[in-house]
């Protein structure tokens, strides 16, 4: 049975369509939850005091705190619960398949090649996030709520953010490169 890929995926789409259903409510049940979870903890970080009720009285030390929490809940709520459903569902339906249906699957790569991924994935700008934090904190702004800012200072402060990534990954790239190129060189 000598299939290409878009003539598996019709075939494991008309087999299997309650489960590709089923995926999709899981799905569905899961961004409700996680909306439901944000709303509630929206409201409980302000009855708490965890944060201001105002906004323009929010410091970057809220907001970090405010994100944790959030984080921290959505995963415990949510995640945790959806991903062991996911889990049980996907692994007793894998289990239940034909042993021919599933090293076919498996040779044509049906649920994706695994390859190395080539793009940064948003891992940059993290990392300027990160780094934009701490050029905050170091200025004494941590406490000091939003409203007070001035525009100049957050993009000046993101910029430098760039410039000191930039400085630290890109001296040691230099200097990699140098040895490189002069390696190759004398060759």
């Amino acid at each position: 049975m000598d299939y290409n890929g878009d003539k598996v995926w019709k075939k494991f789409l008309r087999s299997h369509w309650q489960m590709l259903a089923l995926i999709i409510v899981i799905g569905v049940f899961a961004v409700i939850g996680a909306i439901y979870v944000f709303l509630w903890h929206v409201g409980q970080a302000q009855s708490s005091g965890l944060v201001p009720v105002l906004l323009g009285s929010w410091s970057m030390g809220h907001f970090i705190t405010f994100m944790l929490h959030l984080i921290f809940w959505e995963v415990v709520l949510v995640g945790i619960p959806i991903l062991i459903v996911f889990a049980v569902i996907y692994t007793q339906w894998w289990k239940k398949l034909p042993d021919m249906e599933r090293t076919e699957y498996r040779r044509v790569h049906l649920f994706g090649k695994r390859t190395k991924r080539s793009d940064a994935g948003g891992g940059l700008s993290f990392l300027i996030f990160i780094v934009f934090c701490i050029l905050v904190y170091l200025d004494g702004k941590w406490g000091v709520a939003f409203s007070t800012w001035k525009f100049d200072y957050l993009v000046y402060t993101y910029i430098w953010a760039v410039v000191w990534i930039a400085i630290v990954i890109g001296i040691p790239l230099l200097i990699g490169g140098s040895l490189y190129l002069r390696y190759e060189m004398n060759k």
